[in-house]
């Protein structure tokens, strides 16, 4: 993000840096103060007081996937591998803001892709799913980007996404069904055939135990 301030807080021996365009927190939290007052709500009472501000870092943490270019992270971590077989990360948490409501969803994400001469660091497929979800997001659109990113940046056999997710406008307001799951699915080149993505498939839901 651009002119950043760090915060650092150590607790325990670990250090915490968050880093914040001042000028950006300065003005959602204006907007937010308006917003507390529309509410009902008095914004210079002692629980209140520093709530704009902490709306304002809150939501810039959560869209700070704007900033980071999703392909160039995986082509910093790409090599050269002769290996052919699926590669599938599963269960990667999954956490955006559906840009209707601007409420949370959250679930997990399952990738595979198939090397075609290159291979990538495994951190940098949960990298890719946390870039995407830092943007206000509708599960669908997440689910194709993810899968377009590592297809164009790759240029694998195939890559398979699959996303699983509870949606809070869905469990807090509107029909308030707190027990559905949304699932989208996404793929490209082999597994768009019936056994692979079925291997795929089988995979995901497998356990290890």
């Amino acid at each position: 993000m651009s002119n950043p301030t760090d915060f650092n807080e150590e607790l325990d021996g670990y250090v915490k840096i968050d880093q914040y365009n001042t000028q950006h927190v300065e003005r959602v939290a204006n907007h937010y103060k308006d917003i507390l007052e529309a509410l009902g709500e008095n914004p210079n009472r002692e629980g209140l007081l520093k709530t704009p501000e902490r709306v304002a870092k809150a939501l810039q943490f959560l869209t700070h996937g704007y900033d980071i270019d999703a392909a160039e992270v995986l082509r910093g971590a790409m090599f050269e591998e002769e290996y052919s077989q699926m590669v599938v990360v599963k269960d990667i948490e999954v956490y955006s803001m559906c840009e209707h409501h601007m409420l949370p969803f959250f679930g997990k994400a399952h990738i595979a892709y198939i090397p075609n001469g290159h291979i990538v660091g495994l951190s940098k497929i949960p990298r890719v799913v946390d870039i995407y979800a830092r943007r206000l997001q509708v599960q669908e659109r997440l689910t194709n980007e993810i899968r377009d990113c590592i297809q164009q940046t790759l240029n694998p056999a195939g890559v398979a996404v699959v996303i699983e997710c509870k949606h809070m406008c869905m469990a807090m307001r509107g029909v308030q069904k707190q027990n559905s799951v949304t699932t989208t699915s996404a793929f490209t080149g082999a597994f768009q055939s019936d056994v692979t993505r079925s291997e795929f498939l089988r995979l995901i839901t497998a356990s290890l135990d």
